[in-house]
């Protein structure tokens, strides 16, 4: 059985992991609000989607499924890994991440995201709403992927 290098060996690794991208995601979720205070319609999402573009790719090395990663696998393990993606509905894991898929996360958010730009037009109060609405949306997809990659690495080093 080939066993891909970067694919955490441990539960406790695995934690670490985890823990690493949360740590990663909460960053970047607190830049996602610095940007939401910009006045310029549409900057903040573009630069959300430019976070994202890093991000998800960044939280898919760290747990050894990128694409290139998992191509390294036995068999096996590869089937397994696409089997526990989309049972967990981890549409962003081994696949190279583009702008579409992006947007696509995104579109989960849609609502948060379409408030955000109205809020933060009103002076104080809204902008602090548009501050909370964008980390919050960040939070939750970049924690989202952490815990369905977290999922799928565990299953992978226990078989």
């Amino acid at each position: 059985m080939r066993r891909n290098k970067a694919l955490p060996k441990s539960v406790a690794e695995l934690d670490k992991v985890r823990a690493s991208c949360k740590a990663m995601v909460k960053r970047r979720a607190a830049t996602s609000g610095g940007m939401s205070l910009i006045p310029i319609p549409g900057v903040d999402i573009a630069g959300d989607v430019a976070m994202l573009l890093q991000l998800i790719p960044a939280i898919n090395q760290k747990f050894g499924l990128t694409p290139e990663q998992i191509d390294e696998l036995d068999t096996h393990h590869k089937v397994l890994i696409y089997a526990m993606a989309k049972k967990v509905g981890a549409d962003l894991v081994g696949r190279a991440i583009t702008q579409r898929l992006v947007v696509a996360a995104l579109k989960k958010v849609a609502g948060r995201m379409a408030a955000k730009q109205v809020l933060k037009y009103i002076p104080f109060a809204g902008q602090a709403a548009a501050v909370a609405l964008s980390v919050a949306a960040m939070m939750y997809l970049g924690n989202t992927h952490v815990d369905a990659c977290y999922e799928i690495a565990g299953e992978a080093i226990r078989k």
